[in-house]
């Protein structure tokens, strides 16, 4: 079906009333251009390992909203597919969605998510609030079911800033199955091949009303430690000068650390770790 009629105009069904979800839209007029669809026949056996995985990725509240890290290594089976992956992207100006799983459903599903967010704001007139985009993420992983069944699963982590929560309130995290479950998460959350030690270590060292610089150390330091037990993330690279991803959402928006403060706070903590290696302690 073109996109445009013998005129050049748009076609006929741009112009038909409808849902204000674009994931829905297509659906119904272009099901072929969903990463949702799935790639193989019923019965075809997938290898997994053939394709390349993202890892750990992780979130934690803080005193001026939340912040969201991801390491950058891809793996693929025994492989490092990719050393420097961007895992973590601002889903709309209070949100960022990171992901770990199959990369290349991965970043399909967050281009159509940030399209569904800004497509429902210009048919609305308002965006969606918070709890309605964990809600709608959670649907397009749902319709994901058939190739995680096979093996190319994608879990995305969600964290934004409420906008309508009292002050000190409005950081929130939502984490998901690969069923499209979802579950919001209090304080901090990580998931990924090296999320068990992530989350290990944010119990540890998580303190509420943490500033930027100190939200941002917890975040290194859990990556650091999932890296040192799951092959499958990837830590600091001091030489080839690949540091991890950091990301804050406040009142004011979505923000990426700048890369100089990221590598200044990865070394600091490389530092740390020489007279450390198993981390600082837990605060009394």
């Amino acid at each position: 079906m073109p996109d445009r009629d013998i005129a050049g105009l748009p076609a006929e069904e741009f112009f038909v009333p409808g849902s204000s979800s674009f994931t829905e839209f297509l659906a119904a007029h272009r099901p072929g251009l969903l990463p949702t669809t799935p790639p193989f026949p019923d019965g075809v056996r997938v290898a997994p390992d053939r394709f390349p995985h993202g890892t750990t990725v992780l979130a934690l509240t803080y005193r001026d909203g939340v912040l969201i890290a991801g390491d950058r290594r891809a793996t693929m089976g025994n492989l490092i597919a990719q050393r420097d992956l961007e895992k973590v992207h601002p889903a709309d100006d209070h949100t960022a969605v990171a992901f770990a799983g199959t990369v290349g459903l991965a970043l399909d599903m967050v281009k159509l998510y940030q399209v569904e967010l800004t497509h429902f704001e210009k048919v609305e007139g308002a965006p969606m609030t918070l709890n309605a985009k964990a809600t709608r993420l959670a649907a397009m992983i749902r319709q994901n079911l058939a190739q995680a069944m096979q093996g190319l699963a994608v879990v995305p982590l969600l964290a934004g800033y409420d906008t309508a929560a009292t002050a000190g309130e409005g950081g929130r995290i939502f984490g998901f199955d690969a069923a499209g479950g979802l579950y919001e998460q209090r304080h901090f959350h990580a998931e990924g091949s090296g999320s068990p030690y992530a989350r290990s270590a944010l119990k540890k060292l998580f303190t509420p009303g943490m500033s930027r610089r100190e939200a941002a150390l917890t975040a290194l330091h859990a990556l650091y430690d999932a890296a040192d037990d799951d092959s499958a993330t990837g830590g600091p690279d001091l030489h080839r000068r690949i540091f991890p991803l950091v990301h804050v959402i406040t009142e004011d928006g979505f923000e990426r650390l700048p890369e100089a403060e990221t590598e200044e706070l990865s070394r600091e903590m490389v530092a740390q770790r020489q007279s450390r290696p198993d981390g600082p302690h837990a605060t009394p």
